[in-house]
């Protein structure tokens, strides 16, 4: 039996901690899902298409990485896939907290699954999307300074795809 595990997010863009978080556990399984979660009712930076082509290029180079859109609770998308695994990255503690109370309800809604806490390298534990986010918003990406401050929190391959050229 494969060992299927999904790692969800809205990658509003998708980070270099996401991507860390990714290679380490497509190490450990068969078959992992980057999910990319769809809230109609969320407001994102970058549109869907483009959250899909930036996690799309982060991690093409490793084969048991899919990914896929879902609009919908996770524990659906897992159930519908074979999916046990949930896998969750964790910068510190607040993050541990809320982690936990949102595992304790998905083991509510899908007993078989298990929900997995990887912790984020030392080098990750201040990169997240919301930086990049607001790096982007005051238009840090359009100069050639902004690119290689942007390399420090982004694949640098998908640093094209962020900068609106």
């Amino acid at each position: 039996m494969k060992k299927i595990a999904v790692f969800a997010g809205s990658f509003d863009p998708f980070t270099l901690g996401h991507l860390d978080i990714v290679k380490r556990t497509a190490a450990l399984f068969d078959e992992l899902y980057v999910l990319l979660a769809v809230n109609a009712s969320k407001k994102y930076l970058l549109s869907e298409s483009a959250r899909i082509e930036i996690v799309k290029k982060s991690v093409e180079n490793i084969p048991n990485v899919k990914v896929e859109s879902f609009d919908g609770l996770t524990v659906e998308f897992m159930k519908r896939v074979g999916a046990k695994f949930l896998v969750r990255g964790i910068r510190g503690s607040a993050d541990v907290e809320y982690e936990q109370s949102v595992a304790w309800n998905n083991k509510v809604l899908y007993p078989e699954s298990e929900t997995i806490f990887l912790s984020s390298a030392p080098e990750h534990l201040n990169v997240s999307s919301t930086v990049v986010r607001e790096l982007l918003k005051v238009c840090i990406a359009k100069n050639s300074d902004g690119k290689e401050t942007l390399a420090k929190y982004v694949p640098a391959e998908v640093i094209p795809l962020l900068t609106f050229n």
